[in-house]
């Protein structure tokens, strides 16, 4: 067997265990090295065993992710993402559809010290959900609001999954989520459209409620600041050059540490709780970075990357089919799989696909984490899907009807990054 041909069949064998639910850090692990026993012997195998896992985990760089996640979890415990809601429907809540309008833009603002789609999805499903039906919402229209909503959390920085983007390819963490910030705002203003759309062909199904006063707005903002000046400190910190992203990401979890504190929803107990759920959070990243280095220490062996890249030049694709077609295998396959399998598993053959089409890496880093997005909301397996018919205690197929229109903006949203790539670089290159 060709070195080449087993790296595509260790490929496929690893989807076929996430496929059948074996976690993505074991899958890849596992196929990684058995991939070196049978190219390498035992010598190969005990040699990457011995140095893939330390070299994974050894970089000073990945000193930010338990500290981005900590920022994430004390942001969750200090209850912000009420108090965001609240806000968003002071100055939405009077148009139809306004409860709807304002869950969107409380979960862009809620990712934005989060970072995980799931947690903001489940967050927003508690803050949100019983609202919405009380005041006559649809289920369909209230479920997917919250399941797509909540994808904005691994976009909007400080994204989880942007920073194992980084990590993997070797890009600067702080350019990617500066790159970030208008594609963040152009997905919440374009859900915010198909939310419109949704109620003008429907208007029972999301009724209008009452309009609030200025200085009730007013006072609904002085409950968020804490959230703004977050998201300034270690945003701004970023771009203005003030802090590196470890420093950015240790002033983001003392600054939502404090806040929890002087909000006094940050007991000893809630304390204990949220340093456990970094850990245990902070654990799985690290797994998962170990497992997917086996597998790409295999790659690398077998050379099935360099192949792949040279059957797309053989075709002579230019970068704009290329994209095209690779969003729609991306669409597919986030049908079948979890986001971050999704990116694991195919970046180690598509980077080397990119960088030989002169693709700018940055960007498409986000474009690939908004390919990501759709995946988690698309069926049969989006991850917002389950996660709100287990938090919101609703049918499947419920949450499936309504979600039609955001994967619609979604696409989109994708078809305008490909046709102006500079909603994405414009920022990053007032960087330089």
């Amino acid at each position: 067997m060709s070195p080449a041909l087993a790296g595509i069949l260790g490929f496929g064998a690893v989807l076929a265990l996430m496929l059948l639910r074996v976690p993505v850090a074991v899958a890849m692990g596992l196929i990684g090295a058995a991939g070196f026993l049978l190219l390498q012997g035992w010598d190969g195998l005990a040699y990457v065993m011995g140095s893939s896992p330390f070299e994974s985990v050894f970089p000073y760089s990945l000193s930010v992710v338990p500290l981005f996640v900590m920022m994430g979890v004390f942001a969750t415990y200090a209850g912000l993402s009420r108090q965001l809601y609240d806000a968003a429907y002071a100055f939405l809540g009077h148009f139809r559809g306004g409860l709807a309008l304002a869950t969107i833009g409380a979960c862009a603002a809620f990712g934005s010290i989060c970072g995980s789609a799931i947690a903001t999805a489940a967050t927003m499903c508690r803050v949100a959900l019983p609202e919405m039906r009380r005041r006559g919402y649809s289920d369909s229209l209230a479920t997917a609001t919250i399941a797509a909503g909540g994808t904005l959390g691994i976009l909007i920085p400080p994204s989880i999954i942007l920073l194992i983007y980084a990590l993997l390819t070797e890009q600067s963490l702080g350019k990617l989520y500066v790159a970030a910030l208008l594609p963040g705002v152009l997905g919440t203003g374009l859900y915010m459209l198909a939310i419109a759309a949704t109620v003008r062909l429907n208007p029972a199904s999301g009724p209008a409620g009452e309009r609030m006063t200025w200085p009730q707005r007013l006072r609904t903002m002085r409950s968020v600041w804490p959230v703004f000046l977050l998201f300034v400190l270690v945003i701004g910190g970023m771009f203005a050059g003030i802090f590196s992203p470890n420093e950015a990401a240790s002033v983001g979890a003392v600054g939502a540490l404090l806040f929890a504190l002087a909000g006094r929803t940050m007991g000893l107990s809630r304390f204990k709780d949220s340093l456990l759920e970094t850990a245990s959070t902070s654990a799985m990243i690290f797994l998962i970075l170990i497992g997917a280095g086996l597998f790409n220490f295999f790659l690398e062996v077998t050379s099935a990357p360099q192949l792949v890249v040279q059957q797309i030049q053989a075709l002579n694709v230019s970068p704009a089919l290329f994209l095209v077609l690779l969003t729609l295998f991306y669409v597919v396959l986030g049908a079948l799989m979890d986001d971050l399998a999704m990116m694991l598993l195919t970046l180690p053959f598509v980077f080397p696909a990119v960088q030989a089409l002169g693709i700018d890496p940055l960007w498409f880093g986000i474009y690939m984490v908004t390919i990501v997005e759709i995946g988690m909301i698309v069926p049969p397996v989006g991850m917002n899907l389950f996660v709100i018919q287990g938090v919101g205690q609703v049918k499947l197929p419920t949450v499936i009807r309504g979600i039609l229109p955001f994967v619609l903006a979604d696409l989109v949203r994708v078809g305008l990054l490909i046709g102006f790539p500079q909603i994405v670089l414009w920022l990053p290159s007032l960087m330089d």
